[in-house]
């Protein structure tokens, strides 16, 4: 026996944006797997601020997309397309306030949005912000317009935020966002 986890046959395309909160996403890629689901990273070039692709590519035991102009520069890493085609969900945990703005609008100029632009997966989004950006009424209206696409929304959380502020805006705890994917793959 190996050691790795029995498979689900479910592939799931983490995204991570540009937030103190990336740091999380290490849990999230070891608790998916550890479920048996096959995980993909795509990083923003902010989330490689806060978390280094390495690590997740240890994690998830596959390449991480963090640049559409470096996707075939290693031996082995799926294109946009092909990962985007090959999701079952398409979560992203933590999404910045920029990154629902630039899914709200389909832009497509680095390997999150092009990935999220084309998948017909379901998409879980979990917000991390500051919760004045959360409240402010665009961050509302683009919220609004990707549920209206049916995207899924766990979070944001309250609590004690980075920028010393308490409120809402803390990325929802690992557990809750698991549990939030696992129902959604259990609905496929």
């Amino acid at each position: 026996m190996n050691g790795e986890p029995k498979s689900t046959g479910k592939t799931i395309v983490l995204g991570i944006s540009g937030s103190i909160a990336a740091y999380k996403a290490s849990e999230i890629v070891s608790q998916l797997r550890k479920v048996g689901h096959d995980v993909f990273v795509v990083m923003t070039r902010r989330a490689t601020e806060f978390i280094t692709p390495l690590t997740l590519a240890t994690l998830s035991r596959h390449p991480v997309l963090c640049d559409l102009s470096e996707e075939n520069a290693g031996a082995w890493k799926p294109g946009h397309i092909e990962l985007a085609d090959r999701a079952d969900l398409l979560l992203i945990a933590p999404a910045s306030a920029n990154t629902i703005v630039r899914l709200s609008h389909g832009f497509a100029d680095d390997a999150l949005g092009a990935v999220a632009l084309a998948t017909r997966a379901p998409l879980l989004i979990a917000p991390a912000m500051n919760g004045k950006m959360w409240d402010h009424p665009a961050t509302r209206m683009n919220v609004e317009t990707l549920h209206n696409r049916g995207a899924a929304f766990v979070g944001p959380a309250e609590g004690m935020l980075a920028c010393g502020y308490e409120g809402l805006g803390r990325l929802a705890e690992v557990s809750e966002i698991i549990m939030h994917a696992e129902k959604i793959l259990a609905a496929q």
